[in-house]
């Protein structure tokens, strides 16, 4: 079986530090599940951009100091936020907007967590004040406990048996406020009550995380089924017909 190509995007279109660095570590953990990592550049044109996708089977969108632009949810931004990245924030959405339509398996990690909830209409608490440390560093590998839905998809798919709590990594500062439509909670933190995780409504293999699996995928057994099974689900993908995969 051909080994299915996944697009993931640079993090960072300024910080090339950040990328550099961040980058390889998603490419990493799709090799290791048997994916081909595909780097879309947030410098390519939207017709690159669509060229590279529809070479894909599956959209993993990574995390990123940047923090997505508030007026796309409807606020002004408040002090403490990042500058948002529009290079970034446009590759994003033609990617989100392609799995959407051919209903491609899609992976979003922390920023791209946010991402993905804001384009479905969701919204975002711009800066956390809680007494967990939600932004810790990536030197923290059990910043804080997340309880997981025992009813959700990502239950199964992280290998949990029932009603199940385990610590996470944690290194970000915004959070989902309003689930986006077709987006249920799928994990929380159960000190705070803060969105860690959700996953679409249907069939289509589309999950958020908060935290960065893809940093402990050495020493975490759950880190390694999360990233397992969203390469499985894009082997397993196959192209919808056309008349389903655009809008009546």
């Amino acid at each position: 079986m051909k080994a299915p190509r996944i697009a993931i995007p640079e993090p960072h279109l300024v910080n090339r530090e950040y990328s550099e660095r961040a980058w390889p570590q998603y490419a990493s953990a799709v090799e290791f599940a048997g994916g081909v990592p595909v780097r879309v550049p947030l410098s390519e044109s939207p017709a690159g951009v669509a060229r590279l996708v529809a070479s894909c089977e599956a959209v993993l969108l990574p995390g990123s100091p940047a923090d997505v632009n508030p007026q796309k949810y409807g606020e002004d931004r408040i002090a403490g936020c990042a500058d948002a990245d529009p290079a970034r924030e446009a590759v994003d959405e033609l990617l989100l907007q392609d799995a959407s339509n051919l209903y491609k398996p899609l992976l979003g990690i922390c920023y791209g967590f946010q991402a993905l909830n804001v384009w479905h209409g969701g919204t975002l608490i711009q800066h956390l004040r809680t007494s967990v440390n939600h932004h810790a560093d990536r030197t923290v590998l059990q910043a804080h406990a997340v309880e997981i839905d025992p009813k959700s998809r990502l239950r199964r798919v992280l290998g949990f048996a029932g009603k199940h709590t385990f610590e996470v990594n944690s290194s970000h500062h915004q959070a989902v406020a309003q689930l986006g439509d077709g987006l249920i909670r799928a994990a929380w933190s159960p000190a705070d009550g803060v969105v860690e995780a959700a996953e679409g409504r249907g069939d289509q293999f589309l999950l958020g995380v908060q935290w960065h699996p893809e940093r402990t995928l050495d020493t975490c057994r759950a880190s390694q089924c999360l990233f397992q099974a969203f390469v499985d689900a894009a082997a397993a993908w196959e192209p919808r017909i056309i008349s389903e995969s655009v809008a009546d």
